[in-house]
């Protein structure tokens, strides 16, 4: 399995990932479509479900990290080769930042007879209920942490025979992010990730929106930092404990 392949999967992987995340949000928000005021419970479900598909699909080439967050905290624990994590990353943001393109080309009616900028900018990335920067901060880091902590768990020998996120089976992590979002999701909107947060704002910021505000990058810190300091917290805790 060369190195480019292996980008190519979490490419692909982490675009059918945004795809799906931030299709529900669009469906569930945005005026005229079928599926608006869903609610909360139908976005925390399919965004497990868009991590799941994200997982089958990558999974067997590259381990589906998906995640800059996820393949930090694998690099951290010595389980993922320090030399390939910015190739990784790399492809994860390309991944995460043409998912969104493609969700705004799918919804690009819906998106025209919405008004509330807020809305709009919400189906590319997160802002908190309650602006409070620390403490969203605190929030990402610790949702993060939970992930990245689990995923390592599912790896021991005890749960799963072969360690990486691709052999742990897609059900387990699915399982996961739903409990994240339905649990810890309610003060920033757990993005947990920044290649499903930093590169749909990315596009957010270049795309021409109808009526949109601008992309919160005052706030864009919160999410993009907070689950990497998240992760490597998380693979300290890890190599203490196991």
């Amino acid at each position: 399995m060369t190195f480019l392949t292996k980008c190519i999967f979490e490419f692909v992987g982490t675009l059918v990932l945004v795809l799906l995340g931030d299709g529900v949000v669009a469906c569930t928000t945005l005026n005229k479509s079928k599926g608006q005021n869903a609610g909360w419970v139908v976005i925390t479900l399919a965004w497990g479900l868009a991590v799941m598909c994200g997982v089958f699909i990558a999974g067997p080439y590259s381990g589906a990290h998906l995640n800059p967050a996820v393949t930090l905290g694998l690099a951290i624990a010595g389980t993922f080769p320090w030399i390939e994590v910015a190739g990784y990353i790399v492809a994860q943001m390309l991944g995460g930042f043409c998912g969104a393109i493609l969700v705004y080309a799918y919804y690009k009616d819906h998106f025209d007879a919405t008004e509330d900028p807020d809305t709009k900018l919400g189906v590319f990335c997160t802002m908190p209920a309650i602006m409070n920067k620390g403490r969203n901060f605190f929030c990402e880091a610790v949702g993060t942490w939970l992930l990245v902590f689990v995923i390592l768990v599912f790896s021991t020998r005890e749960n799963i025979p072969e360690v990486g996120m691709g052999s742990l089976g897609a059900f387990p992590v699915t399982m996961l992010i739903m409990s994240i979002g339905m649990s810890l999701g309610g003060a920033t909107g757990y993005a947990i990730n920044p290649a499903r947060d930093l590169a749909p704002r990315c596009a957010h910021t270049v795309l021409g929106i109808k009526g949109k505000r601008d992309s919160g990058w005052n706030y864009s810190w919160v999410p993009s930092f907070g689950p990497m300091v998240g992760a490597a917290v998380a693979a300290l805790t890890f190599m203490v404990l196991y």
